[in-house]
C-alpha cells in the first residue's frame, strides 16, 4: 500500500546486539538485542543502521544489521 507521498512502504527493521563470536552471527543475550526501530525505506534505515553501528565502533562484538521487512511480508516482490 502506498504511503502519503504515493511511494509504496517498503520497510526495513535495524536492530543490533553483542555477538558470540565474530565469526557467526549468533547473539550473546537474546534479551538485550537492541531493537532501533523500523523505518519506510532503506535509505532512512541505513543513516540510523550507519549512527548505531558508529556508537558501538569500540566493541567488536556489537553489530547492526538492517532486515529487509517487506520482502519477509512480500516474497514476491522484487523491489528494495
Amino acid at each position: 500500500m502506498p504511503d502519503e507521498s504515493g511511494k509504496k512502504q517498503l520497510l526495513h527493521l535495524v536492530f543490533g546486539g553483542e555477538l558470540k563470536s565474530l565469526s557467526s552471527v549468533e547473539f550473546r543475550d537474546l534479551k538485550a538485542l537492541d531493537i532501533v526501530g523500523i523505518f519506510p525505506d532503506y535509505k532512512s534505515a541505513e543513516v540510523v543502521w550507519k549512527a548505531k553501528a558508529q556508537e558501538t565502533v569500540d566493541n567488536a562484538h556489537m553489530r547492526y544489521f538492517i532486515v529487509h521487512l517487506h520482502r519477509l511480508l512480500d516474497p514476491e516482490s522484487r523491489q528494495d
